[in-house]
């Protein structure tokens, strides 16, 4: 019965992601909102009332308008994906900053700057030896 229920709101939270991303990039005119994102994830409260939806800006300076923008038309696309997705009750849409891809790439940066100092210094020791 119990992963039934997540098998269910999994479910949920995916359509709600593709809906809400949908009806932000078709249906919301705020120009604040005109700028590179992905929704990367929705979580649903297991009694359906709350979808908290992580949102990743692409551009650092356009994520604190686009977040206000987000959370001022959180009723509006509430509306809409209510008129999408067939439910009993509409979740409440709460919006967050999403940076685990920034940290990924941040990461990533520091992974290969180490990966170059080590071939240098194996470069180093390599031509000093002979």
């Amino acid at each position: 019965m119990a992963t039934q229920q997540f098998e269910r709101t999994d479910r949920i939270a995916s359509e709600i992601m593709r809906e809400v991303e949908r009806i932000i990039r078709e249906d919301v005119s705020d120009p604040r909102t005109e700028c590179m994102f992905s929704i990367t994830h929705v979580e649903v409260t297991r009694d359906l009332r709350y979808a908290k939806v992580h949102v990743s800006i692409y551009e650092e300076d356009r994520r604190a308008p686009m977040m206000k923008a987000l959370k001022s038309a959180a009723g509006f696309i509430r509306h809409h994906v209510g008129q999408r997705v067939k439910l009993r009750y509409t979740p409440e849409l709460l919006f967050e900053l999403d940076t685990t891809i920034e940290y990924g790439v941040h990461i990533a940066s520091l992974i290969n700057q180490v990966r170059k100092t080590e071939e240098r210094q194996a470069d180093d020791s390599d031509g000093s030896g002979k």
